[in-house]
């Protein structure tokens, strides 16, 4: 990333107690259960375990990782305490560096009987969430000169007269909570993330501006329609139709699309509207035998005003390792989506 575009950062980014952040969103939610919802911990007996990869607007100014998102998740089901549990380590990066949240995640969940085959599940995570800021990539308007940009006639850098925030390293406690209900059929739920507001700012320029980083408010609901019933040999079908909004202070997005799991062989699509402007279609081609399964998605650009050539659209690729012996275990709900 050249330094003339880390000044576009500067205004992002760094006065973030005025302008509110909001969280990295997977494409493929289904693949980072705990990042949607913490009521989704425990969806598995045996130890769940989801690596995912984001790179966001792949061309952005001619750079390849201008927003980079990694995340690392476990998670199983106690019977005996009829409770999940799990962790997770989520790194977000943008502007190659320039802005670096860390945040490592506890999450607990507890399931509940309603009828014979309708269950519902409580879910909290708690975690420290650490946001960085590398002050030397960042560039200021008393080091643009007129006639030679970044430097002097003679090649000389110019200074900058402006002073670091005492703290580049900011260090919050961040809580948040779920609540799901689901049957054999259909699952639904609503998430409330950052439920304390945790503070991230680097300049506190004005308390009563700095209300924190924004509730996230997210809605999620899905089906799953058997297509060809699976045995103790072959992977069965099926088809999961699903819908998710999410709010985030002043953004806002809905994704509407279907699953499909057809034996070995899975893919996906779905379209995103955020706030009021249409913003991507995401297809989804993936593989899954026995405990691995491996997806890739693409989110292709539909606003004409922001179109793919632009920013590239954005890649993701997910790594699930369900360590369920094949079929040892007969869920009696719509979660084949979320394994």
């Amino acid at each position: 990333m050249s330094r003339q575009n880390t000044f576009i950062f500067l205004v992002a980014f760094l006065f973030s107690g005025l302008v509110n952040g909001q969280d990295p969103i997977y494409s493929q939610f289904f693949a980072s259960p705990l990042q949607l919802n913490p009521a989704f911990t425990g969806n598995t007996e045996a130890p769940h375990v989801a690596l995912n990869y984001r790179n966001q607007w792949s061309t952005f100014s001619n750079n390849n990782q201008a927003y980079e998102t990694f995340s690392a998740s476990y998670s199983q089901f106690s019977r005996r305490l009829n409770s999940g549990y799990g962790l997770m380590l989520l790194a977000d990066d943008a502007g190659q560096g320039l802005i670096k949240t860390t945040k490592a995640s506890g999450f607990y969940a507890y399931r509940l009987q309603v009828t014979r085959e309708i269950f519902a599940k409580i879910g909290v995570e708690a975690g420290l969430l650490q946001t960085r800021l590398a002050w030397s990539k960042l560039t200021f308007g008393d080091q643009l000169d007129d006639l030679n940009g970044l430097t002097t006639a003679g090649g000389t850098a110019l200074p900058t007269q402006e002073i670091p925030p005492i703290d580049l390293n900011k260090l919050v406690v961040d809580v948040s909570t779920g609540f799901l209900i689901y049957g054999p059929s259909f699952y639904g739920g609503v998430s409330l993330k950052h439920l304390n507001t945790p503070n991230e700012a680097f300049l506190d320029v004005n308390e009563n501006l700095n209300t924190g980083l924004p509730l996230r408010l997210t809605v999620h609901a899905g089906a799953e329609i058997t297509l060809v019933e699976g045995n103790k040999r072959k992977e069965g079908s099926f088809i999961s139709p699903n819908i998710m909004y999410i709010k985030q202070g002043d953004f806002g997005q809905i994704n509407v699309g279907a699953y499909a799991g057809l034996g070995l062989v899975y893919a996906g699509l779905w379209y995103r509207h955020a706030n009021t402007n249409s913003d991507a279609a995401i297809v989804l081609i993936g593989v899954r035998k026995d405990f691995f399964r491996i997806g890739y998605s693409y989110d292709i650009p539909v606003n004409p005003n922001f179109g793919i050539n632009d920013n590239g659209g954005s890649h993701e690729v997910s790594l699930i390792f369900n360590f369920e012996k094949p079929h040892s275990v007969d869920y009696n709900d719509c979660f084949n989506l979320f394994r």
